[in-house]
């Protein structure tokens, strides 16, 4: 396939006009790729796409390896940023994989059903429950913030460690670090027998009882605390990626087919699937409307391939670390860049 070159306005270098996005250097059409992924998507699984298309297992692989980090730079890039979210859910995921099981853990802001992000991992730790915390602080707004989770005693601390900030006490040495005042985490532990719940209790961890429940009031309306919705999101991954499906074939050999995986279906679930609970009624007329939309990320439903084609720009540059003073080509560079 034959690139289309660009030239940049500021330095006048040439470049791919298909820099950035998935078919950077890609040689196969891409409405091809586009359909392939878009089957992926919907949990089809890759063995049924070698027998369609006849291509290699190995291509289909490399191009759901491409999708999953495309995909995760747009949401890097247009999702974690600080906004109200109200309230969000976590919940872990346990995954078969061919001679293994590791846990891939899921973040949901309730009231737009903005999927935050996740994480995949051989053991289901503090380290991969933090790293899920961390990337939920990235995008929430500093404000009041209800989490609810299960039982799993790893969010606590995690929680604590993600939603806290430096106190500026003006002397040299460790600087201290406060939790945030507003933020409320409520958990619910569910016991089981023999693979059926038998009790369920309800925790307000950090939080007053009164502000959790009007928290959760506000963002979801009658009820009691609960995580039915990260579960209704949990049921949505095991229908849309075929790894995830229980009693299936189509096992994964490794966690990074399953991250790859999870960043695709989850970005298409932001950014390509009306919700249909988020419907908005203007007279006759029904206005479908995605995650994306309600948390106010675009003003559109995307199509696969317009998430596929979204250029990432690249990182910022940054001049390069040595010792002594900079060349006069670096300070120029610093000076058009870095101001």
């Amino acid at each position: 396939m034959r690139q289309i070159a660009e030239r940049c306005r500021q330095c006048g270098t040439t470049f791919a006009a298909s820099a950035g996005t998935l078919f950077y250097r890609l040689h196969t059409p891409p409405p091809t790729v586009t359909l392939v992924l878009t089957l992926l998507a919907h949990g089809c699984p890759r063995q049924a796409i070698v027998a369609a298309f006849g291509f290699d297992e190995r291509t289909v692989s490399a191009w759901l390896s491409r999708a999953g980090r495309h995909c995760r730079s747009v949401h890097e890039h247009v999702v974690e940023h600080p906004r109200a979210l109200g309230q969000v859910q976590a919940d872990e995921l346990r995954v078969k994989l061919q001679g293994g099981v590791c846990w891939m853990a899921l973040a949901l802001a309730l009231p737009s059903r903005l999927w935050l992000g996740g994480e995949v991992r051989v053991e289901r730790d503090l380290g991969m429950i933090r790293q899920m915390m961390a990337r939920v602080r990235r995008c929430v707004a500093r404000g009041r913030i209800l989490l609810c989770t299960d039982g799993l005693r790893a969010y606590v601390r995690a929680t604590r460690e993600a939603f806290r900030d430096k106190l500026r006490t003006g002397k040299a040495g460790h600087q201290p670090r406060r939790i945030w005042p507003n933020l409320l985490l409520a958990q619910l532990v569910k016991r089981y027998d023999e693979r059926r719940i038998v009790s369920l209790e309800r925790r307000i961890v950090h939080g007053r009882a009164h502000e959790v429940e009007k928290a959760r009031a506000a963002s979801s309306g009658p009820g009691v605390i609960n995580t039915a919705y990260i579960e209704r999101l949990n049921g949505t991954f095991r229908e849309r990626l075929a790894a995830l499906a229980r009693r299936t074939r189509a096992l994964a050999r490794t966690t990074r087919t399953l991250e790859a995986g999870m960043w695709l279906v989850g970005t298409a679930y932001n950014f390509c699937r009306p919700h249909e609970s988020l419907r908005e009624v203007e007279g006759r007329a029904v206005r479908a409307r995605t995650p994306a939309m309600a948390a106010g990320v675009t003003r559109r439903v995307w199509s696969l391939e317009d998430l596929l084609t979204y250029r990432v720009p690249p990182p910022r540059w940054t001049p390069p670390l040595r010792r002594g003073p900079h060349s006069h080509k670096t300070l120029a560079l610093m000076k058009q860049w870095c101001c």
